[in-house]
């Protein structure tokens, strides 16, 4: 018999790169997860790891374990997802995760849901970015991660996960509330604000950033950022306070005492963003998990909804 667990640490040092590291995720010592490798490998009469410097690689045949690991660990999610329909009252936790606007806009509305609804249900909400979700989920740390795809997401096909769409969001224009463009009574598109100073959030954040040079770039114009921040509502600040623009989601608001205008923006390439639900493969089915992603969808506020085209 395969002790599961071992080849969930053998496929954590896969993703990490290192022992040590995969250890981290699991809140154990590098030692015990060395220890429990190398007993998988003796109870396989394989070898797993084999030295690479300080350091060590997967052999060939670990390689070939973990190709067989994710479809063994999708069927034991979906194993742990049977037996759960047949218990009565379970209380959690369900764990929830997702980046800064997804937590205020999504997850926060979802859990006090589920918590009016079932006042017992133990709900735990994590504020992270995609990439530190991804781990989180893979790590068994969460249940559901709501992500947003970036190039250094895992790609659709990636065996561990099984990803699903929640809402594809516009992104809108803010502005002080006397700027010519919150006055304006046609329809507003990007390049209207071509010329104006850009406020963004630090590339180092997130991929709001390099987001708002791409769509910019299909607009036609380079834009030119003289101020950056970590929160959204600094953005607000500095917009209000005339010292330039930004784009920003739907799901961020900023202080409603500021005089800020969101200008939704009309023709042709809109931007917009996706926003996913990440959960293991096979766990989907879970009773609680199919509640919070549920609650989710339920979750998505109407001002999400894809603007009308100008």
């Amino acid at each position: 018999m395969i002790d599961l667990r071992r080849l969930h640490m053998l496929r954590l040092v896969h993703q990490y790169g290192t022992v040590t590291s995969a250890a981290e995720a699991l809140h154990l010592t590098p030692s015990a997860v060395s220890h429990q490798l190398r007993e998988l490998a003796r109870e396989l009469k394989v070898p797993l790891l084999e030295p690479q410097g300080r350091k060590v690689r997967l052999t060939p045949a670990a390689h070939l374990l973990i190709a067989h690991a994710d479809g063994l660990l999708a069927r034991w999610e979906e194993a742990l997802a049977e037996l759960e329909s047949h218990r009565a009252g379970a209380a959690g936790p369900l764990r929830m995760c997702g980046f800064t606007t997804a937590v205020g806009g999504l997850i926060a509305p979802a859990a006090g849901a589920l918590r009016r609804d079932d006042p017992d249900l133990a709900v735990e909400v994590r504020e992270c970015d995609t990439a530190e979700a991804l781990g989180l989920l893979a790590a068994g740390e969460t249940d559901i991660a709501v992500i947003e795809p970036t190039p250094d997401a895992p790609p659709p096909g990636d065996p561990r996960f099984d990803r699903e769409p929640l809402l594809e969001e516009a992104l809108d224009l803010i502005v002080p509330a006397a700027h010519p463009l919150a006055l304006r009574a046609g329809p507003t598109r990007l390049e209207d604000a071509a010329g104006e100073t850009w406020i963004s959030v630090e590339p180092e954040v997130c991929a709001h950033h390099q987001q708002v040079m791409t769509y910019c770039a299909a607009a036609g114009f380079t834009p030119r950022f003289a101020h950056h921040a970590t929160t959204w509502s600094v953005i607000w600040s500095l917009v209000a306070h005339g010292l330039g623009v930004s784009l920003v989601p739907r799901l961020a608001d900023g202080p409603s005492d500021q005089p800020v205008v969101r200008v939704p923006l009309g023709g042709d390439g809109v931007p917009r963003r996706r926003v996913l639900t990440c959960v293991r493969r096979g766990s989907r089915d879970h009773p609680l998990i199919a509640r919070g992603l549920r609650a989710l969808r339920d979750a998505v506020p109407g001002r999400c909804a894809p603007p009308a085209a100008a």
